[in-house]
């Protein structure tokens, strides 16, 4: 019974985000994938702290992946030295993620969601006029630019 209403649960959240996912803006997506990886670690860690290894990996896994997915969005041209540093910094999120599952170290994940945090913080924090400006058609012939650092 518990685990029904789990699965019907999580259908509607996906259902949900996806709904999200498709009327979002670029600096939005940015944020939901930040958000993302942020649950992906703190779930990874209460799989750690209860000891399910397959499931601390999977999480760890998908985190990796998220913030992968945040680092190649980077436009490391219009984001000169800021998308530089973003870059090298979630290349090294993804490797003390690697090190945590590894070692089963919760302060290493601890890190890298404090890290993670910070990133999203300032991001959050991005004037709204800023925000629309990013991401206009007319920018690239392309469709909607995602400039993260930018």
């Amino acid at each position: 019974m518990t685990y029904a209403r789990n699965g019907k649960v999580q259908q509607y959240a996906r259902i949900d985000t996806s709904a999200e996912v498709t009327g979002a803006s670029p600096h939005r997506l940015v944020q939901l994938l930040m958000e993302g990886a942020l649950e992906k670690i703190a779930l990874a860690r209460g799989f750690m702290e209860r000891g399910n290894v397959a499931e601390k990996g999977r999480n760890i896994s998908l985190a990796i992946s998220i913030i992968d997915g945040l680092r190649v969005s980077l436009d490391k041209e219009a984001g000169g030295e800021i998308a530089s540093n973003l870059d090298d910094l979630y290349d090294y999120m993804g490797r003390r993620l690697l090190e945590a599952n590894v070692k089963n170290d919760a302060a290493m994940l601890e890190e890298v969601a404090g890290l993670l945090r910070e990133i999203k913080t300032a991001w959050d924090a991005i004037p709204a006029e800023l925000r629309e400006d990013s991401g206009r058609k007319e920018d690239r012939p392309d469709g909607p630019a995602v400039s993260v650092g930018a």
